[in-house]
């Protein structure tokens, strides 16, 4: 027990910005990852993956490596069908959805390169990887399409029989013919192709697992790198592996980083599961940093047509979306959620817009999978209509800021009913505009814009304001809609006889601060000291359900599931210091840490007292069961709306067609901060990465779906010192879906930079060369051409 754990507490917890208690063992090097867990007699696999984006497999020699000296197993896709390992499902199912099958390891065709064929399984990693590059494998090339138009035309190769034409789904959202009534009266119409390049994940740890089988039990234990491993757990028992659940424990400890890219169920896992009962003995898989790029799911990847129109006043009548996604060789745990129902119902963004109409076909292509990816459709959602709105701004002579706020959804307007399904909670977006117009010193941007057209240095200025769903919710209507999981979050609550409390969540950090914020919740609601509490999450044998995180819900939903936990023990202790004070429950107030009888301050119970006689039962209320223990499953209401205003300043080079963010500002809303710390670090990566896709990252592939960005030799990630001091500020709207008031910080710098970003560059080069659109990734020679293509008068203009 602390030294004050006994004495009174005024201080409130939530809303510090304190340090991150898990950081010390970060940043020393003591965090305890997959990779480090060594099991006795362990082995380790490598997988052999395809070197053909389609190709059929005619036989594989497997005698061409087991007499290698070290080799304990090679497996293929017949020893997954001869132990009855079912296919990977997919977890959001769409009305018609084409879901070919998806086996750990191909057995007759490979759809992409990195696609796993075979598995070696040896002594050490070193004989591993040397015996897989050595496996003998016969391929017959097929035909193959990487992308999402190519793949719908007449003739192209077919990536899955079972897909015919490679169209997976067909999705829209919205009134077609009321849109088409505000495009009839429009004032000012524009219209756009967009691009919204294909991007890989890099976290800084790369994904391994560690499996380990007990004949005698029947028993798995896996390691795995996992936002979510209750969803693991559940997907492997039930649909893969067919165990019973309780006997299969998912364990995800220090996990490095996910944005998305460690929610699916992987291929690897099921091997691994497999390896260790075949073998007797626990197996891991580490990937190489080679590997991730053809392994891990990719994000983005969509091919988009906007239109809107306006009155002569400059308001919003209607706005269209037409949207090719391309899918992948794979239909993935939330593939077909990704660009429809987190992607199509975000086309409205933060505007009174009459009606709005969305279509999005989703199509497979012999190419990495693509799935959730930090923001998840909202990002390809927000630049989709910030890229258009800023045409139209620039179309009817606007002022991108203005124009804006003249078509805000306003204060009194919530809850607001949108044209493409959501209820938006709360909002208020013309403070966050202005507060980031003011921070960021727009009219003296302008002005230095101005002075420096036509010279060797342009500048771009842009203005966006977003809005994002998080949390989803509520399970029946998430079910309703295509989900195959629940969207609720539990918690326990475990408070020791020496007052020291355990909290344990469904909700998983890997890398959020969820050891910090959390206990932050409990001590204010237990009035004990912060030192006092810990978190417990990543592990199905200590915590039973969980749901994971993704979406940004950790706070909105798991921090709920915690309130409501924490708000049944302070009952508890209430009823109990009620009896130990010989007092009536009404009489006893709980006020910094004590509970007191009113009028009375002498008479009191710390909070040690009460957990004390809690576990000791020698005097309680008749009927009460001893201890002080509570677990609660919470269920939102609704999703939350988190929103803001971003701005970025660009500076390009006109000679090279260099260009540098200069400066940077946001102000977000994401209700109340239960930690500003921890906020303000999710804001900056989310920045970093949404800046990352603006300005230099591409998973480019050739026609065929050849990776041509499989390293960091191709694959350019922003570094600090591409990057300028972010201006960061936050206003405080609550939602009224949570006992919290929270919403989600996690993807909204990624949500909104990537189109501040690309709106600032073409923000220059529309006030130099009046060029109208170009595609990220703003790479210098491709800044450099259209420069000076336009100034050849080949440039790119409105359409109207």
């Amino acid at each position: 027990m602390t030294d004050n754990a006994n004495e009174s507490r005024t201080d409130k917890y939530v809303g510090q910005a304190l340090k991150r208690k898990e950081d010390p063992r970060f940043i020393t090097g003591a965090g305890n990852y997959t990779d480090d867990i060594v099991l006795p007699g362990m082995l380790h696999a490598a997988m052999v993956r395809s070197p053909y984006p389609h190709a059929k497999i005619n036989g594989i020699n497997k005698e061409s490596v087991t007499e290698m000296p070290g080799v304990v197993a090679v497996l293929t896709g017949q020893d997954i069908v001869d132990a009855g390992i079912g296919s990977i499902p997919v977890g959001w199912l769409l009305p018609e959805l084409k879901t070919p099958a998806h086996p750990a390891i191909a057995l007759t065709e490979a759809n992409h390169v990195g696609d796993i064929v075979a598995v070696v399984i040896a002594e050490n990693r070193a004989l591993a990887e040397d015996a897989a590059s050595m496996l003998e494998v016969d391929y017959e090339p097929l035909p193959s399409v990487a992308f999402a138009g190519a793949a719908i035309a007449e003739g192209a190769p077919v990536v899955h029989d079972d897909v015919p034409g490679n169209v997976a789904f067909n999705w829209e959202i919205g009134d077609s013919v009321a849109v088409q009534e505000g495009f009839n009266r429009a004032h000012k119409t524009v219209k756009l192709k967009l691009t919204n390049q294909r991007l890989i994940p890099n976290a800084i740890e790369p994904r391994a697992s560690l499996a380990q089988f007990t004949p005698a039990s029947g028993e798995y234990l896996l390691y795995t790198t996992s936002q979510n491993p209750h969803i693991h757990r559940l997907i492997l028992a039930a649909f893969v592996m067919n165990i019973p659940e309780h006997k299969l424990r998912v364990i995800s400890p220090d996990v490095g980083g996910g944005f998305g890219s460690k929610i699916f169920q992987y291929q690897e896992e099921v091997i691994m599961l497999l390896a260790a009962r075949l073998t007797g003995r626990p197996v891991k898989w580490t990937a190489r940093r080679s590997e991730a790029f053809v392994s891990d799911m990719q994000g983005r990847d969509h091919e988009t047509e906007t239109e809107m129109a306006v009155d002569e006043n400059g308001k919003m009548l209607a706005f269209r979306v037409n949207t090719l996604a391309n899918l992948g060789a794979y239909q993935t745990l939330f593939a077909p959620a990704v660009p429809t129902y987190l992607y199509g119902t975000l086309c409205n963004g933060v505007y009174k817009l009459p009606a709005v109409h969305v279509k999005v076909q989703g199509v497979m292509t012999n190419t990495v999978p693509v799935d959730a990816y930090r923001g998840a459709g909202r990002p390809e959602a927000t630049y989709a209509i910030e890229r258009t709105v800023d045409a139209m701004a620039h179309a009817i002579g606007e002022d991108p800021a203005e124009f804006r706020r003249k078509n805000f959804i306003q204060p009194e307007d919530f809850p607001y009913q949108t044209p493409v399904a959501l209820v938006y909670d709360s909002g208020n977006y013309e403070p966050a505009l202005d507060m980031a117009l003011n921070m960021m010193k727009y009219q003296e941007l302008r002005a230095e814009q101005e002075k420096m057209k036509g010279s060797n240095k342009i500048l771009g200025v842009s203005v966006i304001s977003y809005v994002e769903a998080c949390g989803l919710a509520p399970s029946a209507l998430v079910g309703q809609l295509g989900a195959q999981a629940g969207q609720w979050e539990s918690s326990l609550v475990r408070v020791y006889p020496t007052g020291k409390v355990e909290l344990f969540t469904g909700s998983h950090s890997h890398g959020q601060g969820h050891e910090t914020a959390f206990p932050q919740i409990a001590a204010d609601e237990l009035q004990i000291p912060i030192e006092d509490i810990d978190l417990v999450h990543g592990d199905t044998g200590r915590m039973p359900y969980g749901w994971g995180t993704y979406g940004s819900r950790s706070a909105a939903v798991g921090g709920s599931a915690l309130k409501v936990a924490l708000q049944k023990i302070t009952a508890k202790a209430k009823k109990i210091a009620a009896h130990l004070l010989e007092a009536s429950e009404e009489d006893v107030e709980h006020e910094n840490g004590v509970f007191r009888i009113k009028g009375a301050p002498d008479q009191s119970k710390t909070f040690f007292d009460v957990a004390l006689m809690a576990h000791l039962a020698h005097s309680l209320p008749d009927g009460m069961e001893p201890g002080l223990e509570a677990t609660a499953f919470y269920d939102p209401k609704n999703f939350v709306y988190p929103f803001g205003t971003h701005m970025a300043v660009v500076e390009i080079d006109t000679d090279t067609g260099k260009v540098d963010l200069r400066n940077y500002g946001c102000v977000d809303d994401c209700g109340p901060l239960i930690n500003p710390l921890i906020v303000e670090g999710q804001v900056h990566g989310g920045i970093a990465q949404g800046a990352g896709q603006a300005l230099w990252e591409e998973g480019a592939y050739d026609e065929e779906g050849n990776l041509l960005a499989a390293s960091y030799m191709e694959y350019t990630m922003p570094r600090a010192d591409d990057l300028p001091m972010y201006q960061i500020d936050h206003t405080v709207t609550p939602s009224p879906h949570n006992p919290l008031g929270v919403k989600g910080i996690g993807e909204s710098g990624t949500i909104a930079s990537s189109s501040a970003v690309a709106n600032a560059v073409l923000d220059a080069l529309w006030h130099e060369c009046g060029i109208e659109h170009m595609d990220m990734p703003y790479t210098a020679e491709k800044v450099w051409k259209a420069i000076r293509d336009s100034r050849a008068g080949m440039g790119q203009a409105a359409d109207d």
